[in-house]
């Protein structure tokens, strides 16, 4: 099936938009007359109205195709291009996230298990993941095993035993060589399981005095100036209780008192959160805003601190007890409490503390 890339004439695209709103042909030529469709200059939005097709459905189906076609490519077997053909095209968007191979893989187990999207998106998952770690060699070359040594992976650090067997049972459920199934029946039978580790406290502080409050102001140039100089200065705002500053270019500023941990950092950033965000708080600690300080040049794992890391397309703030095989964006080093200020007014009347 190929997908036209020149303008279509008014003529059709009413035919293709008949075709269409009638559900004409399988999901592949639907897909292929959305693609159309939009190269033509129809945005998703107009194509919804016209034929029903949702632009979340067109954009699912959309890339669907480009997934079935790499199965083509791959080549997966007949039986489950025959599959795809008709259906599941859902559970192919769930592949997007794989390379050719591994679409391969996951589209022969979702055929032969009968999988529905959700059972795609799990193995899915676990073919990626699978990709990041170092797998034995008792764990084969095929799209079962590999999701498989995921599965031996993840329980192989899990303490709870009762998740530990469950997760031992997915992988065996899953592996197809011999090898593999005595790689997961041995970690079932073993007494060794990781100790397991309390979570550290985090780092807070709380602003104390005036002089840990600094104000940033902004920076005309040198002298001599001219006017034009002094125009170009940005106008801005400070917000919140950390005195946010908002200019009205591009971006936000935030200031820290130059505490040494902040001085030894080598790529600071922050980030606003209350604390009921945040990891392994305890329940009476009371809701207020603090600034996250994550230094984003220290990304190795350290079970002595909280990191922030990458799942999917989210980004968290997590404590690893264990080393894990996910993204780490960089350690916390500082959760930055506000100064408490009884009354705000007392800041900029001065004459009402001297008094």
């Amino acid at each position: 099936m190929t997908v036209e890339t020149t303008q279509l004439s008014e003529p059709e695209i009413t035919q293709i938009l008949q075709k269409l709103r009638r559900k004409e042909g399988n999901w592949l030529d639907w897909a292929s007359a959305c693609q159309q469709l939009q190269k033509s200059g129809l945005s998703p939005q107009a194509i919804f109205e016209a034929t029903g097709f949702e632009p979340i459905h067109q954009n699912q189906i959309i890339t669907a195709i480009q997934v079935f076609k790499s199965l083509e490519a791959g080549p997966a077997n007949s039986q489950t291009l025959a599959h795809f053909q008709q259906r599941a095209s859902d559970c192919l968007y769930e592949l997007r996230i794989l390379n050719q191979q591994e679409r391969v893989w996951g589209a022969e187990l979702i055929q032969d298990r009968g999988l529905d999207s959700d059972g795609a998106h799990e193995i899915a998952n676990a073919l990626k993941n699978a990709g990041r770690i170092t797998i034995p060699e008792s764990f084969g070359q095929t799209g079962g095993d590999r999701v498989a040594a995921y599965y031996w992976n993840l329980a192989r650090q899990q303490v709870d035993l009762v998740e530990r067997s469950r997760l031992i049972a997915q992988g065996l459920s899953y592996a197809q060589a011999n090898p593999a199934r005595k790689a997961l029946e041995a970690l079932l039978l073993s007494t060794t399981v990781p100790t397991a580790k309390t979570a550290p406290r985090l780092p807070f502080y709380r602003l104390e005095s005036e002089e840990e409050m600094p104000r940033i102001v902004p920076l005309v140039g040198q002298l001599p100036l001219t006017s034009q100089a002094l125009a170009q200065v940005p106008q801005f705002t400070e917000t919140g209780a950390f005195a946010t500053l908002k200019s009205t270019q591009a971006g936000a500023f935030v200031p820290i008192p130059g505490w040494q941990v902040i001085r030894q950092a080598i790529e600071p950033m922050a980030i606003l959160s209350k604390t009921t965000n945040l990891p392994n708080v305890p329940a009476d600690q009371p809701c207020e805003e603090v600034l996250v300080i994550v230094d984003r040049g220290q990304r190795a794992w350290d079970p002595e601190r909280y990191v922030l890391v990458m799942e999917g397309e989210d980004i968290r703030l997590a404590w690893l007890g264990t080393e894990a095989e996910v993204e780490i964006l960089g350690q916390v080093i500082l959760v930055l409490r506000p100064k408490r200020i009884l009354d705000e007014t007392a800041t900029f009347n001065s004459w009402l503390i001297d008094e």
